[in-house]
């Protein structure tokens, strides 16, 4: 009998819940489906690891999509077995219908309970949602031992870092463990933000401290235009990961950045001096005016910054860009 994990992304574009709306597969792996795009599988063996793995968040950022059905196919199948509890969410699946990076408001710009600022939208009961969804999880865990939560996205401008990642800010230093396992899976650069911010991975890192990590992994392309090889590294390292393998060797190591400004939307007056084809991870020297906004002004002041997802287009009060300095050794 077939399972949403067979093609869970045509079954969640078709907005239907399965009858049943759980199982258990061949494996001994049981699966429950809890709504539109929400699947919580659970391994025959109890783990002390629980991983969130969330996709689609942007609804036209398609391969990560891809990469998630593919990888409970393999589930599925019995080609990977799973060793950890694995909650996987598609986002925004009214946008991934439409091909558009939201309907209504940002998603990825109204967790940790920003969404109750804003009128009601469809964005901001999907958040609403997924924080719970996300919170049920986590409580019923039997232990608090070790907790994952990957965001997985792609980008809208070409990167000098084609694959990067972005932490959030958290009260404890990130542990090499982290950094070891974003090697893995194909990272080449690590950003470190310094503040909180309205972000899927900081709801989940503040709120329930997970390891969490937006991870942007190559280009927005539509579906079925994705070169999937291309994120050879990224499957391989989610499918280490959810298999329970120890920690892996070799990889090399992320490069670490600290973010060092948000270049902020305060009116429509707003101006920011790049180009539209800018790739992120383009750098300025000390004393660059790249933003303004009536008084505003922003300078470069470290010795090197790079700007990274420079968009002036976005609604006022959201954010038009990051400024990263390296972090020296």
């Amino acid at each position: 009998m077939s399972t949403p994990l067979d093609d869970f992304l045509a079954f969640t574009l078709t907005q239907e819940m399965p009858q049943p709306t759980h199982g258990v597969l061949p494996s001994g792996v049981a699966w429950r489906c809890l709504g539109t795009g929400v699947l919580v599988c659970e391994p025959v063996a109890p783990t002390a690891i629980s991983v969130v793995v969330s996709a689609g968040i942007h609804g036209d950022e398609t391969a990560p999509i891809e990469i998630i059905s593919a990888l409970l196919g393999d589930i599925a199948s019995g080609a990977i077995l799973l060793r950890v509890r694995l909650l996987v969410l598609l986002g925004n699946v009214a946008a991934m219908k439409e091909g558009h990076r939201y309907l209504d408001d940002d998603l990825n710009r109204l967790f940790s309970g920003r969404h109750h600022a804003l009128p009601q939208s469809r964005e901001t009961a999907r958040a609403a949602e997924l924080e719970a969804v996300v919170g049920d999880f986590f409580s019923a865990a039997v232990s608090n031992k070790t907790r994952w939560h990957l965001d997985l996205h792609t980008a809208i401008r070409p990167s000098l870092f084609e694959r990067f990642a972005l932490l959030p800010q958290r009260a404890m230093p990130y542990g090499p463990e982290v950094f070891t396992w974003l090697g893995a899976l194909g990272i080449e650069a690590a950003l470190l933000h310094r503040s909180g911010s309205g972000t899927f991975a900081h709801f989940s890192c503040s709120e329930h401290q997970a390891l969490a990590c937006t991870l942007e992994l190559g280009k927005v392309m539509p579906f079925g235009q994705n070169d999937l090889a291309r994120y050879a590294s990224v499957a391989n390292g989610l499918c280490r990961l959810i298999s329970g393998e120890s920690q892996p060797v070799g990889a090399s190591l992320p490069r670490v950045f600290d973010v060092v400004a948000s270049l902020d939307k305060q009116s429509e007056a707003f101006q920011l001096w790049v180009d539209n084809d800018t790739p992120n991870f383009t750098a300025y020297p000390r004393g660059t005016l790249l933003a303004q906004d009536g008084d505003y002004r922003y300078e470069v002041t470290h010795d090197e910054e790079r700007i990274v997802f420079p968009n002036p287009r976005v609604k006022v009060g959201l954010r038009a860009g990051l400024m990263v300095a390296e972090r020296m050794a």
